[in-house]
């Protein structure tokens, strides 16, 4: 029997913590032949991008994972973003696994650039189904509700040496932890990049940035090197590598967590857990054609099942609240969770590769874009 050619079109490293537990499931199946395509991965210095090969790469190539930079002969791929070129690979079932839900607008404003394309795309939640239908940027597109398989490991126990990973980290597994974990855009990391480290001193830091923090081409190097700079002078904060693109081990030893308006931040809503919105000017935030970065205000996105605040001074009696959730929290969080999610049970890679096996047999890989999409 002939295997299926599958392709996970990742794109940057990051974007593969969103497919690990499905790579997982796909590689330990003999009906598949799995392959890698990395290809987007660039740092930019002085205006200019330069290709950059990260050492995990050299680690999964170690692990039996085979890479390559071709296009056709792909029976499945799948992608944790749109694809500029999605012609260039032919009679294909093209699956979508967002790489980072959210509140951001960018997965309906990439769906526009590409009409012509049809994307089995597969979602978290009912939420996210209504909101893509009323976007009208579905084009010929099809949503399928399986759940969020990013968050699958941390629900079937895998990351529950908490004690082990904080002592690895040199932090004190005595005490409780907070995860500060910004997007690069729009981002709170240069208002509170001294009150996140004087306001947490009772606790233990893990700053995890956004990859785009460390790559200089959609924001500074100035990011990172703020917070290469201060994490030296403080022992209870740990700066994680640019290399550590998985934050949901950190999801599981993390107590309470601090970002804005990151997919991280709709992440640690599914674990039961309470985060700390820091508020962003939602009115002012807006793409270059008037368009907002935000599909939710983050003003109101999750408003009284997590402490939001508007200044850094703020952090430590937000923490104080997030790790002691008073029960009106928990109950407006548990009502956020239903809506957003669907089935937090560690088996949604399953619901995708069943379902992508479905389409796939019903002939979902004869469908191909007609057009290059401008």
């Amino acid at each position: 029997m002939n295997k299926i050619k599958l392709l996970f079109k990742i794109g940057y490293v990051y974007h593969k913590a969103a497919f690990d537990p499905v790579i997982e499931l796909a590689l330990n199946n003999p009906k598949y032949e799995v392959w890698f395509s990395l290809d987007l991965e660039k740092k930019r210095y002085f205006l200019f991008d330069f290709p950059f090969h990260s050492q995990m790469i050299a680690k999964w190539q170690e692990l039996g994972y085979r890479f390559t930079n071709e296009t056709r002969g792909f029976d499945i791929v799948i992608t944790g973003d749109t694809l500029r070129n999605s012609i260039d690979y032919g009679k294909t079932l093209l699956c979508f696994l967002n790489h980072g839900t959210g509140i951001k607008t960018i997965l309906y404003r990439n769906l526009a650039r590409v009409p012509h394309d049809k994307y089995q795309i597969f979602v978290e939640g009912q939420h996210r189904v209504e909101a893509l239908k009323r976007s009208n940027r579905l084009g010929k597109s099809e949503v399928h509700l399986i759940g969020l398989p990013k968050l699958d490991f941390f629900f079937q126990g895998r990351y529950d040496n908490k004690k082990k990973m904080l002592v690895s980290l040199g932090l004190d597994p005595d005490k409780k932890t907070v995860l500060f974990a910004p997007t690069y855009k729009p981002t709170c990391l240069y208002q509170i990049k001294d009150d996140i480290f004087a306001q947490t001193r009772e606790y233990n830091l893990i700053i995890k940035l956004h990859p785009y923090s460390w790559m200089g081409k959609y924001a500074p190097h100035r990011q990172h090197l703020i917070y290469e700079r201060r994490v030296k002078k403080y022992s209870h904060a740990v700066l994680l590598p640019f290399d550590d693109y998985n934050i949901v081990p950190y999801y599981a030893v993390a107590d309470t967590l601090i970002s804005e308006a990151s997919s991280t931040i709709f992440d640690f809503l599914a674990l039961e857990k309470f985060g700390i919105v820091f508020d962003l000017p939602c009115e002012t935030l807006n793409h270059s054609d008037g368009e907002p970065l935000l599909e939710i205000d983050n003003r109101t996105f999750l408003k009284d099942a997590f402490p939001h605040i508007h200044s850094g001074k703020d952090i430590k009696a937000a923490v104080e609240k997030a790790t002691n959730p008073t029960e009106e929290m928990i109950q407006k969080s548990a009502a956020f969770r239903e809506h957003l999610f669907y089935k937090l049970d560690g088996r949604a890679s399953e619901r995708l590769i069943e379902k992508m096996e479905q389409l796939y047999d019903e002939g979902g890989h004869e469908n191909i874009p007609t057009l290059k999409n401008s």
